[in-house]
């Protein structure tokens, strides 16, 4: 009996240390790793299944389908814009004060060090506090920056395009603005925690005759140099998304460095066809099909999505990516594919708990089968992962509930 008194009483102990805030900050991030890997033990494969609903292949598709849609017809050629100016050899801009990245803040810690660069005084803390306030929560979408800095650094103005090119990132630098890119990078280490992540970089620079970027990496430190081929594989993962900021008082010359890319429609137009370009290349290429299928979804063509994400998970993706990217789950929702959505949100869910996206859709897969409890505690486990998550607030009122 004293012995478990005594064991009560020494968790009780133990519980009110652990909310003192600087042993909470020191002790929550080792606390996250551990489980990661106590989860990757009990669930240890390597990329995500294949949906029951996919057809099995023996040899990849060497086939797509046609990027022409109706609402791009009168889009698909546009205007030749005036002749780009040559670029420089090398552009070096100043580097921004770096800081490095607190637990899961890459995205967050690169963009405070991006803004600093036009003159914000803030760091990666008040960026996360609205965006991921759970340390455990483990990505940050590039729309979720972009909502920060139009809300909280209203006087900077941001936005992103896919499909860029080592010479879009280039043009951005010789104008004077760093260029955020999102791109896939391996963890190197003995337990199951090893293999493909996702990672944000700041590029301040680029030398033309060494062929590299100079970034600030919010990881590993500042100035660090990639090389344009290095970039341009590892960019590939996430669409060759890029993201810029610039102040709106004295605005980008965005048509200037954009192009044809300027107009929205034409930029996933542009990147559709990229992509259908590399899968003819390499038709085994996971990440080509992964991104077929996010330019479909873009211009809301469901089912051929779904098939090009069927492709990409059948050739295998890493179990990581569905953490990041959530493509799959909207086709296949929208597919009527609702326990292909079930399957994957679980999936993700079993090594990435604190994913609030997996949450969502699996609660929307629930409430298409009837079961709106299990959907309203999915809502709601979601707001708890990020009590600002608007599209969760949006599926409870959607339901006539509260968080």
């Amino acid at each position: 009996m004293w012995f478990l008194v005594g064991t009560i009483l020494t968790g009780l102990l133990l519980a009110g240390i652990y909310q003192i805030p600087s042993v909470k900050f020191n002790l929550e991030w080792r606390i996250d790793a551990a489980l990661g890997i106590v989860r990757g033990w009990i669930f240890p494969h390597d990329v995500l299944p294949t949906p029951s609903g996919a057809m099995a292949i023996t040899d990849p598709p060497t086939s797509v389908p046609s990027p022409t849609s109706d609402v791009l017809q009168s889009v698909t050629s546009p205007t030749p814009g005036p002749t780009p100016i040559p670029l420089p050899e090398s552009v070096m801009l100043p580097s921004p004060e770096w800081e490095k990245q607190d637990w899961n803040n890459c995205g967050p810690a690169t963009l405070a060090i991006a803004l600093r660069f036009f003159g914000w005084a803030g760091d990666q803390f008040e960026i996360s506090d609205l965006v991921k306030p759970d340390r455990g929560d483990k990505n940050v979408n590039i729309e979720e920056m972009i909502y920060f800095v139009r809300n909280r650094a209203g006087w900077l103005e941001a936005d992103f395009r896919v499909g860029g090119t080592i010479e879009t990132l280039k043009r951005f630098l010789a104008m004077g603005y760093p260029v955020v890119v999102e791109k896939g990078y391996v963890i190197v280490s003995d337990g199951p925690d090893d293999g493909w992540a996702g990672h944000y970089m700041l590029l301040t620079g680029y030398d033309d005759s060494r062929q590299v970027f100079v970034g600030q990496d919010s990881f590993i430190g500042p100035d660090r140099e990639i090389t344009y081929t290095d970039l341009d594989v590892a960019w590939k993962a996430f669409n060759h998304v890029f993201m810029y900021v610039y102040p709106v008082a004295d605005p980008a010359p965005l048509e200037s460095i954009l192009g044809p890319d300027f107009d929205v429609d034409v930029n996933r137009e542009r990147a559709l066809e990229r992509a259908q370009r590399e899968i003819e290349l390499d038709p085994e290429d996971e990440f080509s099909w992964f991104n077929l299928g996010s330019n479909l979804l873009y211009f809301e063509r469901y089912i051929e999505a779904a098939d090009a994400y069927d492709t990409a998970l059948i050739l295998g993706l890493p179990w990581r990516f569905t953490r990041y990217q959530f493509g799959p789950y909207i086709a296949y929702f929208h597919s009527g594919r609702t326990e292909d959505v079930i399957a994957l949100t679980e999936a993700t869910l079993q090594r990435t708990a604190k994913a609030e996206e997996a949450r969502l859709w699996q609660g929307w897969a629930y409430y298409r089968l009837g079961d709106v409890g299990a959907a309203i505690e999915d809502f709601r486990t979601a707001l708890l992962i990020n009590p600002n998550y608007l599209d969760a607030h949006y599926a409870l009122e959607y339901l006539g509930v509260g968080p």
